[in-house]
């Protein structure tokens, strides 16, 4: 995070939980959006520190939010991780749990005027079922009238991160490192670097694909545990982080940022039929 985080707006900070209710009520008489970073807390490899998803969204949220005047609610710190459970100081909740988390911080959200909410996901795919179900859900059924939006890095980041890596990119990857890396300079043990990876072929049959940002097989979704994880991991590494970079992370992080602002100005815009009523 920076040293200072004041908004475009000139409120003290981004984060709500720096700022007086006062000061959230001046926020919304001239905005209405609002960013919640969600990420997860559970091992990176030897390389990563725990918190790398969240760090993730959270600085991506951070820099959007200097950037366009908007607000982020405090971080989600945990995510849907059982497939990592094998490894020390993972933290684990339910998809079940996290959908009933962001469906009462949607509705505090709601209750108190803002109608353009983004979930960033700094957990690459794996918080997306339990994101995207109850937001459509909870649209559909009591808050017609609030815009919602799942932000990824896995999906923002596809047009950029081809030219960015130099090796396929899975988790505990040198993109994702690289991110953490330039953003939050120092949380990444550099001396811990590591070429050990996934043989997909040999584990998933050639049903998932190696690269998160490549072309992907006629695949399935294979369900592990996080003790097999353990057995067929033992770094927790699926691909190689050796080519971490600060440039690289600068570049990636960079990219989505731009991205998710433009989003943010597409949502100031928007005048579709959100809150319109049914269709006749």
């Amino acid at each position: 995070m920076t040293e200072s985080s004041e908004t475009a707006g000139g409120l003290p900070s981004v984060w709500m939980q720096d700022l007086t209710w006062e000061e959230v009520a001046g926020y919304l008489e001239r905005e209405r959006i609002a960013l919640v970073p969600v990420g997860s807390t559970e091992q990176h490899g030897p390389a990563g520190v725990l918190g790398v998803d969240s760090y993730v969204a959270i600085t991506l949220a951070e820099d959007v939010a200097q950037r366009t005047g908007v607000l982020c609610t405090p971080p989600i710190w945990y995510g849907d991780s059982t497939h990592h459970a094998g490894f020390p100081g993972t933290l684990s909740i339910s998809a079940g749990t996290l959908s009933l988390l962001v469906r009462d911080i949607c509705r505090s959200l709601a209750r108190h005027g803002f109608d353009r909410i983004v979930l960033i996901n700094g957990h690459k795919g794996s918080n997306l079922p339990a994101l995207t179900t109850s937001l459509r859900e909870l649209h559909e059924e009591q808050l017609p009238g609030v815009l919602f939006a799942v932000a990824d890095p896995l999906h923002l980041a596809r047009s950029a991160a081809p030219s960015i890596k130099e090796v396929n990119e899975h988790h505990a990857g040198e993109l994702e490192l690289s991110h953490v890396h330039h953003r939050i300079p120092g949380s990444v043990r550099t001396d811990r670097l590591t070429g050990a990876g996934v043989d997909f072929q040999q584990v998933f049959g050639g049903f998932v694909g190696d690269d998160l940002f490549g072309p992907a097989p006629d695949g399935v979704d294979i369900i592990w545990s996080g003790d097999e994880q353990r057995r067929f991991t033992p770094t927790g590494s699926f691909s190689s982080s050796l080519g971490l970079d600060e440039d690289k992370g600068r570049r990636y992080h960079d990219h989505i940022v731009a991205r998710l602002c433009e989003l943010v100005d597409w949502l100031r815009s928007y005048d579709g039929p959100v809150g319109a009523g049914p269709a006749a």
